[in-house]
């Protein structure tokens, strides 16, 4: 008896030992489901929030965006934590885990503008990357990289002839021979027939030629107003106007709250060129005016006017420099061109009766020759014709002799190039030169002002959500409490 006594005490310890054991395996077991559907109901509280991404933004311009404001212009966090909760809480009743809500929040999340608008710009480069192809990718790169180069000699010599001063020291050289013929002919007034004496006679003066000079007629082209010589009468330019202080880039961001994994800039060549052809895309320039504001808004990324007139202003000066360095590198190896200019610029001198000036007319000569080439190359792109990137004599358009009439031929005298290069593709490449953070700010001015224009007055883009972190505390059956802390963005 005492030994079947012993073998039930062994027995009943060994059983309940088995017993607790499974009793704790349940438990954890419940423990772990619990944690598992507390992870499920935060997750589906996130994607279920973020499935409200703004519709109409990713219909117009591809970017999934979450409108914290819900339209009102400031984030309502309250309104975004109870939409979440409202997802979350309903998963956590799924079954007969005792689960509840004790506390939560939002301890970090990521504006589209945060950062000078590094979540927007890798957005768009993911966007793009996905619709051109690496085989569309490499063939935009090495198109705009040959332009460009191309484009920022010619520019440089443009600007490096304005800098110059031709014109001035021609009419420095000018006034100093007006000065001095008036002082002979002053002498000469006080010999007999208004000749000079040499070796005892009278040597009649002999009247000089009349020669048209180009140089004063194209002094005074200069001083009209770009567009009146670039863009033909009876075209309609937009004079849209904005209230440029209302810009994002101009008033106070509201800013986000740092998350775990940051932002790693993105600063490669290739990026530039694919957010710089979205930008191209989806908004609007002079040849593809905008809706409503500013209609030509890739100029306005480039003049950063909040008028349509002024940043077109812009853009026409700097397009005349690069074809004024174009035409200036022309002129300089074409010699039968450089012959024309020189002979005129002997018999302008002769005229003047200072042979030793022809070489300051000739330079001043082919400086307005190709300052009037440069006038009908920007009136043809700005009429939507193309120009060649680097001229040939077949491309030449202006003579010597037709440049004092420039005014009257302006759309006579000009033709397109079809292997040319159009007004767009001009843009692009003055995009190139413009720095990110005032292409990625002036951008989102841009898209930020378009939809306002479209009924959405208080929209306001630095309330657009594109990463959250939500840290939540749930109490299960009623003894342990779980924290869960989960993130989820469209970046």
């Amino acid at each position: 008896m005492a030994r079947r006594g012993s073998i039930t005490v062994f027995l009943a310890l060994i059983l309940s030992l088995i017993v607790s054991l499974v009793c704790t395996g349940i438990e954890s077991v419940r423990m772990a489901a619990a944690r598992t559907q507390i992870l499920n109901s935060v997750d589906i509280g996130l994607y279920s929030l973020f499935g409200q991404y703004d519709k109409e933004i990713l219909k117009d311009y591809d970017l999934f965006l979450l409108d914290g404001s819900c339209g009102q212009g400031q984030i309502g966090f309250a309104d975004i934590y109870d939409n979440f909760s409202s997802y979350m809480k309903p998963v956590l009743k799924q079954n007969s885990q005792k689960l509840s809500v004790v506390q939560g929040g939002f301890t970090g999340y990521r504006l589209l503008t945060d950062e000078n608008g590094e979540a927007f710009y890798q957005q768009v480069v993911r966007y793009m990357k996905e619709t051109l192809g690496s085989q569309g990718v490499n063939l935009l790169l090495n198109k705009m990289k040959q332009r460009k180069e191309k484009t920022d000699e010619a520019e440089k010599e443009g600007q490096n002839a304005e800098n110059g001063d031709v014109i001035h020291h021609y009419d420095v050289e000018m006034e100093e021979t007006n000065r001095k013929n008036q002082e002979a002919m002053a002498e000469a007034e006080k010999t007999p027939e208004g000749g000079t004496l040499e070796d005892g006679h009278v040597e009649a003066a002999v009247p000089p030629k009349k020669v048209v000079n180009p140089i004063s007629i194209i002094r005074r082209i200069r001083k009209m107003g770009i567009l009146e010589l670039v863009i033909p009468g009876n075209v309609q330019v937009s004079s849209g106007k904005a209230q440029g202080s209302e810009f994002l880039s101009k008033r106070r961001k509201q800013q986000g709250m740092p998350m775990g994994n940051g932002l790693k800039k993105d600063e490669t060549y290739s990026s530039g060129i694919l957010f710089q052809q979205y930008l191209m895309d989806k908004l609007g320039n002079y040849k593809k005016p905008g809706a409503g504001g500013l209609k030509y808004q890739i100029e306005y990324i480039l003049g950063g006017k909040a008028d349509d007139i002024e940043n077109l202003k812009f853009v026409a000066k700097r397009l005349l420099l690069i074809r004024e360095g174009v035409n200036l590198a022309f002129l300089a190896g074409d010699y039968g061109k450089r012959a024309q200019a020189g002979s005129l610029a002997m018999a302008i001198a002769s005229s003047f009766l200072i042979p030793p000036a022809s070489g300051v007319i000739e330079a001043a000569l082919l400086f307005c020759w190709a300052f009037g080439e440069s006038i009908l190359d920007v009136r043809e792109l700005f009429a939507g014709g193309k120009v060649p990137l680097m001229k040939s004599g077949a491309d030449w358009q202006l003579s010597l002799e037709n440049l004092p009439k420039l005014l009257e031929g302006l759309d006579s005298a000009r033709r397109g190039s079809e292997n040319g290069i159009a007004y767009e593709d001009y843009l692009q490449i003055l995009l190139l030169s413009a720095g990110k953070e005032k292409k990625l700010m002036r951008g989102m001015d841009m898209i930020e002002m378009s939809i306002r224009e479209k009924g959405r007055r208080n929209f306001c883009l630095d309330s657009c959500i594109v990463a959250i972190e939500v840290s939540v505390d749930v109490k299960a059956n009623k003894r342990k409490i779980f924290n869960v802390t989960r993130a989820y963005g469209y970046d």
